[in-house]
């Protein structure tokens, strides 16, 4: 079983940036992928970004040149870097990590308005 819990979520104005943390324990050593879901209102959850132990990115379309995810391994930590934020990116963010099984974080609420 992995635990997730995530950090950095908040209010901020359009144009800016937030960077998310998600930091693993438990079995963490058998995690493959790690990455972020999205939930805004009324919508489903939907893929943000994903990267392997390897390194290996995949962004979704909606987010490629504005966020960046990184990994440190060491630390058992994926982070979200989130630029050029735009209203409908307003969302609560899932932390998710894939071993025997998918796991899932609490959530962090991330509000962008002016």
């Amino acid at each position: 079983q992995v635990q997730l819990v995530e950090s950095g979520g908040g209010l901020v104005q359009p144009g800016g940036s937030l960077r998310l943390s998600c930091v693993a324990s438990g079995n963490r050593f058998s995690i493959s992928a790690m990455g972020w879901y999205r939930q805004a209102p009324g919508q489903e959850r939907e893929l943000v970004a994903s990267i392997t132990r390897r390194g290996i990115t995949n962004y979704a379309d909606f987010v490629k040149g504005r966020f960046t995810i990184s990994r440190d391994n060491g630390k058992n930590t994926v982070y979200l870097e989130m630029n050029s934020l735009r209203p409908e990116d307003t969302a609560v963010y899932y932390c998710f990590a894939t071993s025997f099984s998918t796991s899932w974080g609490q959530g962090t609420q991330v509000t962008v308005s002016s």
